[in-house]
């Protein structure tokens, strides 16, 4: 209703007289019913402001304002709406305009006519007549969400009728498709050059949510009035280039590092290096997954020379000196916007899948591979149902989190990282004590010692959520990050080669189980817990440095800039405080060995085992 109000109160009132008494008066009727409506609505902390706002925008009604003020604050006001009661402001995939047509022509055009122009013998015999989706004027300041709650409540005190029983994927298709009616195809053709040239216009519209609630107007505020056009008539048509343009695209990095440079030329370094963050969180680390799939090393260059320029913002390098470094993440990004550019065959689709699942589960096989092979060794199968619960419990979760992803929120890419970040801190610290305990066992002695004297009982009075715990973390830790991998691959399409990609990969993380079970058990029992200690001890090496690369990722912790090589297998990033923070967990681990060691000898007059 305020955006009917904000489109058509120009055809109510010019110059500050009225032109249409008619228009004029529904427009009162709309900024009263607003009203209303708002103070209907459940309590709410902004109910009160909204109202208030309402009553604003009735004032300038009754003041003949002129239509730019009035359409400014009706749009303010529905900002303000939406903010404080939220709805879905967008479809959740990119409408079909094939299959808009035929629902068009069914329930719409027998009022606005065929070609949109509010001439349907329907509508011919309605006052007022039906709207004219032809009218530039009107569609420069009408977004498709607006239709297309328009299309789903109808519109008080007019002959629109709602069309709620429809399905929701038609409405947003109608919602689109009505757009299309005030351009013609020459401006379609013309969008898609803009759309393929101009990289501040794609980074205005970087999803279909800001796609859906963008109008013209808004656009040509920010890129100017040509190209708005021509993008929204390109873009109504092909919706579908929005979500295509967010997975292989670095046009927003690009924008935010640019203007980190323009923040810092003001001396508004704060604001500089928040945009520099925000240039790797919002600009690159939604395309990682799918980039990753392609060329893991590119990605690490990438990540690197990020960390580096927000290390030489930090360090307050010169202009000169953080120019070159753009200069070189922009290399870096066009190398990757070639490779993204080209198409993936099934091939490459099949390998990525297998590749990603094999890599993410590994570490997370590990720890549980240990546990079961631990509580087997110590003839407490009866434990095994904890940590198996653990791990079942986070492909369950996982796969909630994937659904939440996918049809609910977007996961952010600081959301993401911190994620991982806290996650993998938490398990290293854990592996930490596993592995020193475990060391401490394979001393000579000491096993035979504490099986008989403590085990069943430490085991049976807490030791439970302990198993279940880490095997939990362990393994939701690396659901998190897979599921958005998947997510990335799955728009690419090639979807049977992703499938039997996954599937491939779950078969050879069986066979790595087996074969490390079964390799287990021929163990003696203290050469079983020094090999033990030592795959814990490096896993909790790793985990750490991957644990501070991601909070750095993520704004969380500074990064200073090291001359080592990028090893991600073993989670060495050139960040002087990772490595800072690995060696440190290494000598804190060899400190505890070197310390059972010597317990041991006291107690049992050896050393080792």
């Amino acid at each position: 209703m305020l955006d009917y109000l904000a489109v058509d109160y120009a055809g109510a009132v010019k110059d500050g007289a009225v032109i249409s008494p008619s228009e004029f008066e529904e427009m009162r009727e709309f900024a009263k019913t607003s009203q209303s409506k708002l103070t209907a609505l459940e309590p709410h902390p902004e109910q009160a402001a909204l109202i208030r706002e309402a009553q604003v925008l009735s004032a300038a009604i009754e003041a003949k304002k002129s239509p730019t003020e009035v359409a400014s604050l009706a749009k303010s006001l529905a900002n303000h709406l939406l903010a404080a009661y939220p709805v879905p402001s967008s479809p959740a995939t990119a409408p079909s305009m094939a299959q808009a047509v035929g629902v068009y022509q069914a329930q719409c055009a027998t009022c606005h006519g065929a070609t949109g122009s509010g001439d349907g013998p329907a509508g011919l015999k309605l006052d007022p007549r039906p709207v004219a989706f032809t009218d530039k004027d009107r569609a420069r300041e009408r977004s498709a969400f607006a239709l297309y709650q328009a299309i789903s409540q109808g519109i008080d005190g007019t002959a629109m009728p709602s069309f709620a029983s429809i399905s929701e994927s038609d409405r947003w298709a109608l919602a689109f498709f009505i757009g299309q009616f005030a351009h013609d195809d020459k401006e379609v053709a013309a969008g898609q050059k803009v759309w393929v040239e101009n990289a501040a216009v794609r980074a205005q519209l970087t999803n279909l949510d800001s796609l859906s609630r963008m109008t013209q107007a808004d656009l040509a505020a920010q890129v100017g009035e040509v190209p708005a056009a021509a993008t929204m008539a390109y873009l109504h048509a092909h919706p579908e280039a929005v979500v295509q343009n967010r997975a292989i695209s670095f046009d927003v990095a690009r924008q935010k590092l640019a203007q980190s440079i323009q923040a810092l030329e003001r001396g508004d370094n704060g604001n500089a290096k928040d945009l520099a963050l925000s240039a790797y969180l919002d600009g690159v680390e939604p395309i990682e997954p799918t980039l990753a799939t392609r060329d893991s090393a590119l990605m690490g260059r990438i990540e690197t020379a990020m960390g580096k320029y927000r290390s030489l913002l930090a360090d307050k390098a010169s202009l000169p000196e953080l120019r070159a470094q753009i200069h070189v993440i922009d290399e870096l990004f066009k190398e990757a916007d070639a490779l993204l550019g080209s198409s993936a065959d099934a091939t490459a689709a099949y390998l990525g899948s297998l590749t990603i699942l094999v890599r993410e589960g590994l570490e997370a096989l590990l720890v549980v591979v240990a546990m079961i092979a631990f509580l087997r060794k110590a003839g407490r199968s009866d434990m095994l149902r904890y940590v198996h619960a653990g791990w079942i419990g986070a492909l369950v979760l996982g796969a909630v989190t994937w659904a939440v992803a996918t049809y609910f929120v977007s996961i952010s890419g600081a959301s993401r990282e911190v994620t991982e970040g806290l996650s993998s801190l938490f398990a290293a610290v854990v592996l930490l004590s596993v592995g020193m305990w475990m060391h401490q066992k394979s001393m000579a002695g000491a096993w035979q010692k504490y099986i008989h004297d403590k085990l069943t009982a430490a085991l049976s009075r807490k030791s439970a959520w302990f198993m279940f715990g880490l095997s939990f973390i362990a393994v939701y830790r690396e659901v998190f990050e897979t599921i958005l991998f998947y997510a990335a691959l799955w728009e690419q399409g090639n979807h049977p080669a992703l499938l039997g990609g996954l599937a491939s990969g779950l078969v050879v993380l069986a066979i790595i189980a087996v074969a490390l079970l079964r390799f287990s058990a021929r163990l003696p029992i203290g050469r079983f817990f020094t090999w033990s200690s030592a795959l814990v001890a490096v896993l909790a090496v790793v985990l750490t440095g991957k644990g501070i690369a991601a909070l750095q990722e993520a704004g969380w912790l500074d990064a200073t800039v090291f001359n080592v090589p990028r090893i991600d297998l073993l989670g060495i990033y050139p960040s002087l405080q990772g490595i800072v923070a690995q060696l440190s967990m290494a000598i804190l681990i060899a400190v505890g060995f070197v310390w059972n060691a010597h317990v041991a000898a006291k107690k049992f007059g050896t050393a080792s085992n």
